[in-house]
């Protein structure tokens, strides 16, 4: 008896394929309401005037703050494409910095699924979103790939 791959035509199609642009306006609420979240106390995300006096101008996101900047699109079409494996789990985020992310940013997200990789046996698929934030400037801010596991 042969295997069908977990890896459908769905799936395959969406491979590569660029979403977004997402564009999201930071400003100090969205920063003090994600490090209250999170359970972090750092004047960096909290106190204006701290922040001010670090030189770095503004408050500062903490490092994590990039995963509340969602490009759902993609992340859906992932999570809805057909496949034998009907359970979806967050695997996990590997995130890579570059800019520091401040109050008075715009942040401009795009994503892809880059791959999707079968275990052995079928019985589990990983999908492989890549997501990159640039800043007003173009600088790149931020990558972060989310591993997603079908089940």
């Amino acid at each position: 008896m042969t295997e069908t791959s977990a890896i459908s035509d769905e799936i395959r199609q969406l491979i590569g394929k660029e979403f977004g642009p997402q564009v999201y306006e930071v400003d100090k609420s969205m920063i003090r309401k994600f490090a209250e979240a999170i359970g972090d106390p750092n004047p960096l995300y909290n106190d204006e005037a701290y922040a001010r006096k670090s030189g770095h101008g503004a408050l500062l996101a903490p490092p994590t703050f990039v995963t509340a900047l969602r490009l759902e699109e993609v992340s859906q079409k992932a999570m809805e494409a057909k496949c034998p494996l009907p359970r979806v789990l967050n695997g996990g985020n590997d995130i890579e910095y570059f800019q520091p992310i401040k109050a008075g940013d715009t942040i401009t997200v795009t994503g892809k699924l880059a791959n999707a990789r079968e275990t052995a046996g079928g019985k589990m698929l990983l999908l492989f979103l890549e997501f990159t934030f640039k800043n007003q400037r173009d600088e790149l801010a931020a990558k972060c790939v989310l591993t997603l596991i079908r089940r």
